[in-house]
């Protein structure tokens, strides 16, 4: 399979380890807006994020992924992008567990050692990071990221682009509404509305806002 990677961040180098873990995944592009043009370098090639149409198009068996960490700008290239959704791949690493009864959307990326349990929906673009606990019947928006160590007990709502820091712990039956932030050790005891900041233990809204 071979895998082209938008963005060379931190996030980034992550999933380059991931990718370099499945059998018979090869990484053939790299492109991040540090670039000026579509070259050849070493052993794939390199190139503006623009330039993943082209390269699509001349490769068309090849597979992307967004590895950017930020989820609203890894929603703005996907969206500027425009790619069909059978281009974009999901991954999940070895070490990972994740139900059979659980459902992974497109351009979704599962890091090490993390889990996903029965009946558990985890929407598009969306990450799963390293040690984080998703158990049953959680429903997971797209544009989501559920940091490190984080855990979701069973029946947790959370909305499109919603950040879960690290270590953050949400009880069952909670709605965590859409773009909202939960802070680094929080443990969330009540539903937090769209576009607002929990923290502490328990978890206490400190920002609010509207979307514009």
């Amino acid at each position: 399979m071979k895998i082209a990677i938008v963005g060379e961040g931190g996030h980034s180098k992550v999933i380059q380890d991931l990718i370099s873990l499945l059998n018979g995944y090869e990484i053939v592009g790299i492109f991040d807006d540090k670039y000026n043009e579509l070259e050849l370098k070493e052993k794939h090639y390199i190139g503006p994020i623009k330039a993943i149409n082209q390269f699509c198009s001349f490769f068309i068996d090849t597979k992307v992924i967004v590895a950017i960490g930020d989820n609203r700008i890894r929603k703005s290239i996907v969206s500027r992008l425009s790619l069909s959704g059978s281009t974009y791949i999901t991954l999940i690493h070895p070490s990972a567990i994740v139900s059979q009864k659980a459902t992974l959307g497109i351009g979704t990326v599962v890091m090490a050692n993390a889990v996903i349990n029965s009946d558990t929906y985890v929407g598009d673009h969306s990450i799963i990071n390293t040690g984080a606990i998703v158990e049953h019947d959680n429903n997971i928006g797209d544009f989501a990221h559920i940091s490190p160590n984080a855990t979701l007990t069973g029946s947790v709502q959370v909305g499109d682009g919603t950040h879960i820091g690290a270590g953050a712990t949400v009880i069952p039956n909670l709605t965590i509404g859409a773009w909202a932030k939960v802070g680094a050790g929080a443990t969330v005891i009540h539903d937090i509305p769209d576009f607002s900041t929990a923290v502490g233990v328990p978890g206490k809204i400190v920002t609010k806002k509207m979307e514009v």
